[in-house]
């Protein structure tokens, strides 16, 4: 399976992913022409595209949905009421969007996606776990802890992205005003850099081989200090970390590792 980011950070969430024949984005948070320029850098126009798995309705996870819909009648997948608030929020969505039960899966061809709850401060937020061609991918971003649940569907994938936010100390000691700080601390916010090297170090003790920290806030985190972090946590286990960039491009391959 291959994995390639287009953002992934507070200002904007995207990426491909291709496997078992098919090719599916997980959220569409950048403009729609900036979505079809990076399927373009990959020989693709998202006519090309199986679907659109959504994981919640803030605008860093769906800012380009809207227009995209517009001009490609893209099948789009969300949990019940994700898939409900884009309905209400984007014109003409009806036809596209699908509803999908949490935890049970769908089967495009040879590759199945399972979304699975996160907790985060929306009415309602998933992450997903893809298999095909006998490996595992696993995303789950947007969470304020980690659950039970998560750890179900997260082990075993030899590819990750998870969610490296935030420093703590740069978070409590940054510009945010108050009741900010205190929704991305909470259980239902964001997790730190700390809380993001035991889940990767969980993971890699459970098979993870390639893991890919994203959704760095701008304003309270920087990627060589996310790295440095969680890399501690990972000595020893031979994992591979990537930080996923917040605009560009990259690229996870389970047979080609990095490009």
């Amino acid at each position: 399976m291959r994995l390639t980011v287009f953002a992934s950070s507070s200002s904007g969430n995207c990426s491909l992913v291709r496997g078992g024949g098919r090719r599916v984005l997980l959220d569409a948070g950048i403009s729609a022409k900036r979505i079809k320029t990076a399927l373009a850098g990959e020989g693709l126009t998202p006519d090309d595209l199986d679907g659109i798995f959504i994981t919640h309705e803030h605008s860093d996870h769906i800012a380009g949905l809207a227009v995209l819909l517009k001009q490609f009648p893209v099948p789009v997948f969300a949990p019940g009421t994700v898939a409900e608030a884009l309905r209400q929020s984007i014109p003409g969505a009806c036809a596209c969007v699908r509803d999908i039960p949490m935890e049970q899966p769908v089967i495009l061809g040879e590759l199945t996606v399972t979304p699975f709850p996160t907790p985060h401060d929306a009415p309602q937020s998933a992450g997903y776990r893809l298999e095909a061609d006998g490996q595992a991918l696993a995303l789950a971003t947007d969470t304020g802890c980690v659950t039970d649940v998560m750890l179900n569907y997260l082990s075993g994938a030899e590819t990750v992205l998870i969610e490296a936010n935030h420093d703590e100390a740069m978070l409590r000691y940054g510009p945010y005003p108050s009741y900010l700080k205190r929704r991305v601390l909470s259980d239902r916010g964001h997790l730190s850099n700390a809380e993001c090297t035991w889940l990767a170090s969980v993971l890699a003790h459970w098979g993870a081989e390639r893991i890919v920290l994203g959704h760095l806030s701008k304003q309270n985190n920087v990627p060589a200090l996310a790295r440095k972090t969680v890399s501690r946590g990972l000595e020893g286990t031979g994992a591979q970390l990537f930080v996923a960039p917040e605009l560009g491009r990259l690229e996870v391959d389970s047979d080609l590792c990095c490009i």
